[in-house]
């Protein structure tokens, strides 16, 4: 029997988002059994590995306790000679200051396999996203990257002759850069760049002639950032792009670029804060879309699982009895869904509603619905149960609805206002909905790090099912804006978290959107 052999692989993450990674580093990571990682600008880079692998954070963040080196060897030589397949994930390239000789040195003293796979750095993607060109046949015929993290050790009288200069780790220690620079006869009107989150939707980028650069970005956190220094950084302005697009298998989201030289009107409504969208397993990600397109940083956390019923037998029993109901009220998409797919299962089309009028309870319900072809005879002015009861178009006593709902849970209020009124309503379980088994690691991570601003329930269950995930933890909430879809999901949020920050006016998605621009703005 062939005992099996493991193997190391030193994969650059690029820039940070998931979206520059190059297609053999995202199928590593797909197959990861054990993946020690670094402090990566984008941790949903984390989702990309298989659920049941083991994640390790071995990052090293300025100011904060870090992992020591010896350790990160340690680690990386102990899980290749189990016989895994071990990720090691740097942060733009491995062999870019990405400290690999003394990991490579560790894993060949003890016999281990590994390989090396390329990164995009951001010494080369930032200025590009910024639209400055590194090369030019006339302003720049080479240029120098270099890190300036321990800047006494530098030749600076030699690096101040060299066209155009890219500094990694730079953020804070620009004072000393600008101070070496004009010592050794950089002229104060060459244009410098601080490019600061390169390539996320946090994308921020100030532009000054060398001399005014520490005015210009005095008291403003510049980490992580890249900075270009040299007369090519003047060509942005004719070369930036208007808008850039970031783009992987499964959507695009826009990356909205910040720049000190314009107007703050012209910068996006949330810019620079990261949010923690709650949401149900398989859902679209249509409402992250939206937060990304108004410059929100998303980070995707599933609190609620949707499946079939415990039984089908009630659902069966009233849809062979379709003809004595006068009305159906479906409040979810998931109730259209189950219904309707349920109604095919029983070799019936939606003829079988001839008889029957459809009420529906929210935008989405009513869109749902209208993707199967049918035209609801009723939706409410406001999209919440009570001005559905408070404006039925016609009178309920005598009338027999079918109201296919959720298992557990549901809309107990609706159906006792529709009873008060003389109708006799009948509840079938149509679904059921579940706590998901566990948190995703991308945000458990942004939790434990403190890097959310704001986190989203766009219905009670999924504020119920993040307190069942988050048992004990609720301290991480201390300093997060919680923001509700609507009045009913932020009596769940008043209940369970003694607040709410920000309740939608509109109680749609886009409703919820509007109202986080509204607080961004307000709170700038």
């Amino acid at each position: 029997m062939t005992e099996n052999k493991g193997k190391v692989y030193l994969v650059g993450a690029g820039p940070g988002d998931v979206a520059y990674l190059t297609v053999k580093a995202y199928n590593l990571l797909a197959t990861a059994q054990v993946l020690v990682y670094d402090a990566l600008v984008d941790t949903q880079l984390l989702e990309c590995v298989p659920p049941n692998s083991l994640k390790l954070d071995v990052g090293k963040r300025g100011g904060k306790p870090s992992t020591p080196q010896t350790e990160i060897n340690k680690l990386l030589v102990e899980h290749c000679q189990q016989g895994k397949q071990v990720v090691r994930l740097k942060s733009g390239d491995p062999f870019i200051f990405g400290r690999c000789t003394a990991e490579i040195d560790a894993l060949k003293a003890s016999g281990c396999e590994f390989e090396v796979v390329p990164g995009i750095s951001s010494a080369l993607a930032a200025p590009l996203l910024a639209g400055i060109p590194l090369t030019d046949p006339v302003l720049s015929r080479c240029f120098a990257v270099f890190t300036a993290h321990e800047p006494d050790v530098l030749d600076w009288e030699a690096i101040s002759r060299l066209e155009t200069l890219v500094i990694l780790m730079g953020g804070q220690n620009l004072a000393e850069i600008v101070h070496q620079l004009l010592r050794y006869g950089r002229s104060p009107s060459t244009p410098i760049a601080i490019i600061r989150w390169a390539g996320t939707p946090s994308q921020q980028i100030w532009t000054a002639p060398l001399n005014q650069i520490i005015a210009k970005t005095a008291g403003l956190s510049l980490s992580p950032a890249v900075i270009v220094v040299g007369e090519v950084v003047g060509l942005r302005q004719y070369l930036k792009p208007e808008n850039i697009y970031l783009t992987d298998s499964s959507k695009i989201s826009h990356l909205q670029t910040v720049d000190s030289t314009l107007p703050p009107s012209t910068q996006l409504p949330l810019t620079g804060k990261t949010i923690l969208v709650t949401r149900s397993v398989g859902q679209s990600s249509q409402f992250s879309d939206r937060l990304v397109a108004v410059g929100a940083k998303v980070i995707e956390m599933p609190t609620l699982e949707i499946g079939p019923p415990s039984s089908w037998f009630e659902l069966d029993q009233a849809i062979a009895n379709l003809s004595n109901f006068n009305w159906l009220i479906l409040t979810s998409t998931n109730g259209v869904d189950y219904f309707f797919e349920r109604l095919i299962a029983q070799g019936r089309d939606t003829r079988a509603l001839a008889g029957v009028k459809i009420a529906v309870v929210g935008e989405k319900t009513a869109q749902g619905l209208k993707q199967r072809h049918i035209q609801p005879d009723f939706i409410p002015p406001s999209f919440i149960a009570d001005s559905l009861v408070e404006n039925f178009p016609e009178e309920l006593t005598g009338k027999k609805i079918l109201f296919p709902r959720v298992e557990s849970g549901g809309r107990e209020v609706l159906v006792k206002e529709l009873t008060a009124k003389g109708a006799q309503v009948i509840e079938v379980a149509a679904y059921q909905s579940c706590c998901p088994q566990s948190i995703p690691p991308a945000a458990e991570l942004a939790l434990q790090n403190h890097t959310i601003d704001i986190i989203t329930f766009a219905s009670s269950k999924t504020v119920e099912f993040f307190c069942q995930l988050t048992a004990g933890k609720l301290k991480l909430l201390d300093k997060i804006s919680i923001a509700s879809i609507g009045p009913q999901t932020s009596k769940t949020c008043q209940a369970l978290f003694g607040r709410v920050d920000i309740e939608a006016e509109e109680y749609t998605l886009d409703g919820l959107t509007q109202a986080l621009v509204k607080w961004a703005t307000n709170n700038q």
